[in-house]
């Protein structure tokens, strides 16, 4: 006859003890005696017992609650501590939640309660569910139409949470693709098809309106097609901006760098934002560190090349280079005659070949203006319902030519060259031949001469008195070294010389 091992019980005789092992603490009940620890004993009883349930497996966590209402008030009041204690106890596992309505009855009830009674609660977390943020790194099993309710800026993507704020994203095949954007459009795809892999980070600049948000959003688009599982986050860099300065001031950084640093793509758009904003580069470049050392995708486009965010921290610089850099340039005439074409398809307007042509020829800053200008023709079409001639077209662009017409005075090019170099105007018009001041000097000299209807005379008298075939020198001597593709020493840094030109153009044009 066998018997087990009894305390305080006396074995008969003859009889053999069979000793059972006493079993580890599994490794559910270790997360929730962490719980109990963190969140105190009353708070564990209210919300934990018989409301929420557990079950850890080796390829994450799952979390199961009694309704939507309570998974929106256990993420925003315990979110935190429960991923804390996840991650301190099995690593970067992911955190799945889902509804159980088989759990407690009441827990709509107390949570109500709770929302009402708890000012401590209240004063620092949002009052309404739907302004809850989650940590990227969960993913909600429970309906998309639930799931878009409480989570506005999300959506599933095979179980998985994306970016969703309402805007159309464009695709690779409505991008026309030219000797100006070749390059950029060839790592775009590549990095759709690869993310994390070589492209990394993918750094798009170049004038406004040439594409490079198009790009951005077709990589978003092609990596949700080919990557369904990949947690993708997009936004601009404002946007970045206003997060982090929201999560400082209501004390919820540590849910505001899990939703970052958790994705598997990040897109941020305009990241030139950031120049000048130093709290901010820091905490970016954390996150940028984070990403790139766990082979996670980062697309940026910017107006303005690396080397030229003047105010930016030499880290974050040096890790924008660190990957691809491509410059997205202004269409060239073959390229402005296919997007015209590409454009007029899609309008239903009767408009002439030599109209087209004549828009291709005439607008050529960027794409913006040539679908701004086939809109105008494409309403007056509508409203007349007549063909689009030349005649007509030159006739009807003309009020739109003339209104965007920007005059740059000498004035206004000193102060661009001035502002960008850190110089002063009495430096610029001074008899100083160092190179610090004479390659400045020689460049606002061009770009007057480019950009301003002024005599080689009048640009000489107002740079310092100086003669016409100095301005004339300085022309020949800029565009020699534009054509060379040159580099100019400026401080501690080289900058490209078509860079710094492309610099104050923008300014110039934008003032």
């Amino acid at each position: 006859m066998e018997g087990t091992v009894n305390k305080g019980r006396k074995m008969l005789p003859g009889t053999t003890a069979v000793v059972r092992p006493v079993p580890c603490v599994d490794r559910r009940t270790q997360l929730l005696n962490e719980l109990r620890a963190l969140v105190g004993e009353r708070g564990f009883q209210q919300w934990f017992v018989g409301k929420t349930d557990f079950e850890v497996a080796d390829d994450g966590v799952k979390v199961r609650v009694a309704s939507q209402f309570q998974q929106a008030w256990m993420l925003r009041r315990y979110g935190a501590d429960i991923s804390r204690c996840v991650k301190e106890l099995f690593g970067g596992v992911p955190l799945d939640w889902s509804i159980d309505r088989a759990l407690g009855s009441t827990a709509d009830a107390t949570a109500s309660q709770a929302e009402v009674m708890s000012p401590e609660v209240s004063a620092v977390e949002p009052a309404r569910p739907a302004a809850i943020e989650p940590a990227a790194t969960v993913s909600y099993q429970n309906s998309p139409s639930a799931t878009k309710t409480l989570f506005p800026s999300f959506e599933l993507n095979d179980g998985k949470p994306t970016v969703r704020d309402g805007r159309k994203y464009l695709s690779f095949e409505e991008f026309v693709v030219g000797r100006c954007n070749e390059l950029a459009f060839t790592a775009a795809r590549h990095a759709a098809e690869q993310p994390g892999v070589q492209c990394n980070p993918l750094y798009l600049h170049g004038p406004c309106g040439t594409g490079k948000t198009h790009l951005a959003e077709a990589i978003y688009k092609a990596i949700r097609r080919l990557h369904p599982n990949l947690r993708l986050l997009f936004m601009t860099a404002e946007a970045f901006a206003n997060q982090f300065t929201h999560a400082l001031r209501t004390h919820s950084l540590p849910s505001f760098r899990q939703r970052f640093r958790n994705v598997d793509v990040l897109f941020i758009d305009d990241a030139d934002f950031l120049n000048g904003k130093r709290g901010i580069q820091e905490e970016f470049l954390h996150t940028f560190q984070q990403l790139v050392s766990h082979g996670k995708q980062i697309v940026l486009t910017s107006d303005s090349h690396p080397r030229l965010l003047s105010q930016t921290c030499d880290e974050l610089v040096s890790r924008f280079l660190s990957g691809l850099v491509c410059r997205v340039e202004a269409p060239d005439i073959e390229t402005r005659r296919k997007i015209v074409q590409f454009k007029t398809a899609s309008l239903g307007a009767a408009i002439a070949d030599d109209v087209l042509e004549m828009v291709a020829k005439r607008f050529t800053n960027n794409v913006r203006e040539i679908e701004g200008a086939l809109n105008t023709l494409q309403t007056w079409f509508r409203m007349t319902g007549k063909r689009v001639t030349l005649a007509v077209a030159k006739q009807v662009l003309a009020d739109l030519e003339r209104d965007c017409v920007r005059v740059v005075k000498l004035a206004d090019v000193e102060a661009a060259v001035c502002n960008l170099f850190g110089m002063n105007s009495d430096d610029l018009r001074s008899d100083s031949r160092t190179r610090s001041v004479s390659q400045p000097r020689m460049l606002a000299m061009y770009l007057a001469r480019k950009h301003t209807q002024a005599a080689y005379k009048e640009i000489g008298e107002f740079f310092g008195g100086r003669n016409h075939s100095t301005v004339m020198a300085a022309e020949r001597k800029i565009d020699t070294w534009l054509r060379a593709n040159d580099e100019l020493v400026i401080g501690s840094q080289t900058w490209r010389l078509s860079d710094l030109v492309e610099r104050i153009e923008q300014q110039l044009l934008a003032s």
